[in-house]
């Protein structure tokens, strides 16, 4: 019966024993990994490996920001440029209707392609009564220039008095005025465009120049390559 006792207690001693082996084994093992670990953390190398990544994910994180704003710089460029774009069609056609207006106005010089028409008295005839039947008149240039500026004339003078939308041309008795300057004949109208269709448009049949030739009006026709029309006397 003491023997039983006695081995039991040996049983649990070496149980305690077993336990507490294991415990100082497991204890060593912990404290040497920790030691470890933190040995690894203390590393040189490890620590400045830590900051370059740190510092390489700040500086992702900076970029992807930089180009969150570049995109909506660039986006905001385009919509700059296509405004500009906008306004600069605008004022090119405002530019370009104001040239137009000062040209009808005829406040700038213009040059080109073009057609001159003359005018002259048709030859003395004993036989006519009256001298007005073989005269140029102030309807025959009128009709001239309304017909040039309906086939397309940009510019039109007559004798070099260029005329606009306040012209009047009227007979004072030998000599026809235009604009309040008086002008023998023979009458010169300069008419700036396309000579062809100008010309065209005198000659089609029962036309202006069928008319004047039918009241004994010389009428002669010359198509230029280039021709001049100054502006109005006295303006700019």
């Amino acid at each position: 019966m003491k023997t039983k006792k006695m081995k039991g207690k040996y049983v649990i001693l070496a149980f305690v024993s077993l336990v507490l082996g294991f415990m100082l084994a497991f204890s060593y093992n912990t404290v040497n990994k920790d030691e470890k670990t933190k040995n690894h953390f203390s590393d040189p190398q490890f620590v400045r490996e830590n900051e370059l990544r740190n510092q390489l994910l700040k500086q992702q994180k900076e970029n992807r920001q930089l180009q969150k704003e570049l995109y909506e710089k660039q986006n905001k460029v385009r919509s700059i440029e296509k405004d500009l774009s906008k306004e600069e069609t605008v004022f090119y056609n405002l530019a370009e209707d104001a040239e137009k207006y000062r040209m009808f106005l005829g406040k700038v010089k213009v040059q080109g392609k073009g057609l001159i028409v003359t005018l002259k008295d048709g030859d003395y005839d004993p036989k006519e009564e009256n001298v007005n039947n073989y005269i140029v008149h102030d309807r025959h240039v009128f009709k001239v220039i309304n017909e040039l500026y309906i086939a397309g004339a940009t510019a039109i003078a007559v004798n070099g008095q260029r005329i606009n939308h306040s012209s009047y041309i009227i007979c004072t008795g030998p000599v026809i005025t235009v604009d309040g300057i008086p002008f023998p004949e023979p009458f010169t109208i300069t008419a700036l465009g396309d000579p062809g269709i100008l010309e065209s448009a005198l000659s089609i049949t029962g036309g202006v120049k069928d008319q004047l030739v039918n009241d004994n009006i010389i009428f002669t026709m010359e198509k230029k390559n280039q021709i001049q029309i100054e502006p109005i006397l006295g303006e700019s």
